[in-house]
């Protein structure tokens, strides 16, 4: 697509359903992106990676295309264990890794306002990251949760983006065994019993019998931080 073209793209001459349609009677996540990058420009594309189970997209997308940007949302309370796979990450992967710094560190808002932290945090420095897109790329998963089990697999988001979730249908059993093919740098919390990874103070490991995100924001009524629901 040409400067001019991406300048003129319509999202809403996107048929949603048909490409939803094909993408689930191929389920490939590869031809997905191959799609999106043939239909938006590579240099109006990001990739959001929580850097969790979801280091698999940021695989898949640099194989496709090799120098996509890769968004990662420093929050300023990310584990150890996170940061160790950003660096990771960067290393292997031909990549263009762009950071999102958060507002210094305060008071401890996590505690008494979640959705407040959160937003601050994580959707502020996202719309920064997403300013003058066409497209992104998520790894939101249908199996993460109830509120997630009817993520399609490309839609046009609330800022009117179109946004691509290639792994939608896949399960943790397929994001292990992919990983174990191609060498992917996983998480190492993953192995230590979180199987949905935030910021340290808001996540815990889930009970025996608990959903996979049980864990986060476990002292709130709160399930999602607000970047995909």
């Amino acid at each position: 697509m040409t400067a001019t073209a991406a300048r003129s793209f319509d999202v809403s001459s996107l048929d949603l359903d048909a490409l939803n349609a094909e993408f689930a009677a191929h389920g490939d996540a590869t031809l997905m992106i191959r799609w999106l990058v043939e239909t938006i420009p590579v240099d109006r594309l990001i990739v959001a990676s929580a850097m969790t189970s979801d280091t698999v997209l940021v695989d898949v997308a640099a194989r496709v295309a090799p120098g996509i940007e890769v968004l990662f949302l420093d929050t300023g309370y990310h584990f150890g264990e996170t940061l160790a796979t950003v660096d990771a990450v960067e290393r292997k992967y031909p990549i263009k890794l762009v950071v999102a710094p958060a507002p210094p560190i305060g008071d401890a808002r996590y505690e008494t306002d979640p959705d407040g932290c959160c937003h601050e945090r994580k959707v502020v420095p996202l719309e920064q990251g997403l300013a003058g897109r066409l497209g992104w790329i998520s790894g939101v998963r249908r199996s993460d949760s109830e509120v997630r089990a009817n993520t399609p697999f490309v839609q046009i988001d609330t800022r009117g983006l179109v946004k691509l979730n290639p792994l939608a249908a896949w399960t943790d059993a397929d994001l292990a065994t992919y990983a174990a093919i191609h060498e992917v740098p996983l998480n190492p919390l993953l192995d230590q019993g979180y199987p949905s990874i935030g910021c340290w103070p808001c996540t815990r490991k889930p009970a025996d019998g608990e959903h996979a995100r049980a864990g986060r924001w476990s002292a709130h009524a709160k399930t999602e931080c607000g970047l995909h629901l």
